[in-house]
């Protein structure tokens, strides 16, 4: 939404896209990517006429609940598979449910090397590299490729910008959080409508923030002489 503006006004500077979104995207693709193992474990089920399953039938059952608790476990853990820090127990657990399963333990492990590349230790060159090195092993799962597309666009590349700035923050939470500021005065207060008068706001926003060093160290110097 913002790379045409940012052009314009600043001109051919480098645009860091906000982690979060892009880490966002990934982490629903990758549930996705779980959600359709469990939807092809559904249709190994076995089928059952009305009542109880005959004596032959008996190991059949056993293997249907099985599967039907393997299905649940998957559903009610899904949060392992994407979550940042997983503990020995949860690691555990983890290895417990993708047992038989051998499409889904690559999918954590892409995961590990999705955060890596926001690790702040390392320069935009070396994530670029491991990036690289990422999209090279997802290329070699063919169901992964289609399903983890996101990894592939060049937006991505965006996301690491922060990493040679140390003052640059790694997402866009300032920026989205002056604009919904700004769009709430639109709606309260009457005069921040025009483009001028906005303008004006966003300067007197840009100063406050400046000044909030200053204010902060004021606060805290007040607060020892009161407490003596």
């Amino acid at each position: 939404m913002y790379s045409e503006t940012v052009v314009e006004v600043f001109g051919p500077v480098e645009h860091q896209v906000c982690q979060f979104h892009v880490l966002a995207e990934l982490t629903k693709a990758v549930l996705k990517a779980v959600a359709q193992v469990r939807r092809q474990l559904k249709g190994t089920l076995p089928r059952f006429g009305r009542g109880r399953p005959s004596r032959a039938n008996r190991t059949r059952a056993a293997r249907k609940k099985r599967i039907e608790r393997k299905v649940t476990h998957l559903f009610e853990n899904r949060h392992l598979f994407v979550q940042h820090h997983l503990t020995a127990a949860e690691r555990k657990t983890l290895r417990r449910i993708t047992r038989g399963a051998s499409a889904l333990r690559p999918l954590r492990e892409i995961m590990d090397d999705v955060y890596r590349l926001f690790d702040r230790r390392c320069r935009t060159d070396t994530a670029l590299v491991k990036l690289a090195r990422l999209r090279r092993r997802v290329a070699r799962f063919k169901g992964l490729r289609q399903t983890l597309k996101r990894l592939f666009s060049p937006t991505l590349e965006k996301a690491l910008t922060f990493l040679d700035d140390s003052l640059l923050p790694a997402t866009s939470n300032a920026v989205e959080r002056g604009n919904r500021r700004h769009r709430k005065m639109q709606k309260t207060v009457y005069r921040v409508r025009t483009a001028r008068h906005i303008r004006q706001r966003i300067a007197a926003d840009m100063l406050r923030d400046a000044q909030a060093q200053g204010r902060l160290q004021t606060t805290c110097t007040l607060h020892l002489a009161r407490a003596g």
